[in-house]
């Protein structure tokens, strides 16, 4: 059973701006803490074996030079790797490459924090329609399921969670990280107008609301946030 509203307040929220490679680059960054240990959560973010127990399969090598892919979802390659503390790697989905910065830091006696930025050249007018619950919505439903398998150790079954997300529930969470996003991009100076506009038409798009308002298939904003959701490599 997931206990929405305490999901939505355990995980910590935050959008900026940084010099990356080829320039100023979009940050979207989720973290949350869990009871667990260090290289506990390092194991069921890069463990192959691991991974497709609370997210996607995955295939390839999960090492430092590696490529890997995630079923149906982004590949890439792993840029840099130390365990069981950080790795970065190129997330690449639908033609485009960003990239993504995995911590994990001790937080207190039996407890870890997870931390990921997914770092994205975006230009102004994607950014101005979607915003960063885009991906960030994403990235909130994949610390779900991670955080379901860190406290039962048991895998979360797939199907059931995409049934869910169809629930009131399911689509009262994803109105509640929206709602999230819209609050770190108006706190990073986003104008107040233009982000609540960028969140509907993100929340619309991932629980298909702007669908049924038009009859047709909604949104990009559901493709594009397809690449943000979670992933790990091993070393």
């Amino acid at each position: 059973m997931i206990d929405v509203s305490h999901q939505i307040s355990a995980v910590r929220r935050r959008v900026g701006t940084r010099e990356f490679k080829a320039g100023e680059a979009r940050v979207v960054t989720v973290s949350q803490a869990y009871d667990s240990t260090v290289e506990d959560v390092w194991d069921a973010c890069t463990n192959p074996e691991r991974i497709p127990r609370w997210f996607l399969p995955v295939s390839g090598e999960l090492r430092l030079g590696g490529r890997y892919q995630l079923e149906g979802n982004a590949g890439g390659t792993v840029e840099r790797c130390d365990p069981p503390k950080e790795f970065t790697a190129t997330w690449e989905y639908g033609g485009e490459v960003s990239w993504i910065e995995v911590r994990i830091t001790a937080e207190g006696e039996g407890r870890a924090r997870f931390v990921l930025e997914h770092i994205a050249h975006v230009d102004d007018e994607r950014w101005a329609e979607f915003g960063p619950g885009a991906v960030g919505i994403g990235w909130d439903m994949g610390l779900i399921g991670l955080a379901l398998h860190l406290s039962t150790g048991a895998a979360v079954d797939s199907q059931e969670a995409m049934a869910w997300m169809g629930t009131d529930e399911g689509r009262r969470f994803v109105t509640l990280s929206g709602e999230g996003w819209y609050e770190a991009a108006v706190t990073d100076g986003d104008e107040a107008g233009a982000a609540r506009a960028a969140a509907d038409r993100t929340i619309a798009a991932y629980t298909g609301a702007g669908a049924e308002a038009e009859g047709g298939e909604g949104t990009d904003a559901g493709a594009d946030a397809g690449a943000g959701e979670r992933t790990g490599e091993r070393e």
